[in-house]
């Protein structure tokens, strides 16, 4: 296995790092302090037990988790043999990062059709992120004066939408809710739904659905 550069750098005491936020990762110590937290955390380990397996100062250990100490490559190997992470894994996710973190800028949210999209409400899905992890979908949703009023929507899921601008009577099963820019509604999908009367367009509203069972 090919020794990752940052462990090399780390261990002859060349590491330095460009505080100017020109470079998007997280500084060592800090990639360093949520990985041995997060993986301290996961086993049931305190802080105590920890410092005792390692055999480490509580306050030696309390720093590196908060990133304020730059620590050797001995005192780091203890530590990681105390939670169970392989250093060679600590590292590897610094040098090839895997965060799952989808931008989608202004109008460029992928257009969709949903039933109800009939009725002229445009959807634009926000994120495209599939498989197990996939347990919602965000909407941007816009109508104007041609849209049709459709109170009668449902589908699984628990959904919570969010009103950008206009103004709108919204139906939810027996209920009707005023909403304006600002208002919020949560409710059960799976109860018909939908916009009763339009009172001001355009409309753009925030629809997050959730799926329990994906």
């Amino acid at each position: 296995m090919t020794k990752s550069r940052h462990l090399d750098a780390l261990e002859k005491g060349e590491i330095s790092f460009s505080r100017d936020g020109t470079d998007p990762r997280l500084r060592l110590e800090q990639y360093i302090a949520m990985q041995v937290k997060s993986k301290r955390m996961e086993m049931g380990l305190k802080i105590t037990d920890v410092a005792r397996i390692a055999g480490l100062s509580q306050g030696m250990v309390s720093k590196i988790e908060n990133a304020q100490v730059s620590t050797s490559l001995e005192t780091l190997s203890r530590l990681c043999d105390a939670i169970g992470l392989p250093i060679s894994q600590l590292f590897s996710n610094y040098d090839h990062p895997t965060g799952s973190a989808q931008l989608t800028k202004a109008g460029e949210g992928k257009v969709v059709v949903r039933r109800g999209t009939e009725k002229g409400h445009a959807y634009q899905l926000l994120s495209t992120q599939r498989g197990k992890k996939s347990g919602y979908e965000p909407f941007l949703i816009t109508m104007d004066d041609a849209s049709e009023v459709f109170p009668t929507f449902s589908h699984p899921g628990q959904e919570l939408i969010y009103i950008l601008k206009g103004e709108i009577l919204y139906r939810h099963g027996n209920q009707l809710y005023e909403m304006g820019p600002g208002d919020s509604l949560a409710f059960d999908a799976e109860v018909p739904h939908g916009p009763e009367q339009l009172r001001e367009v355009p409309l753009q509203l925030l629809s997050v659905i959730i799926y329990h069972d994906r």
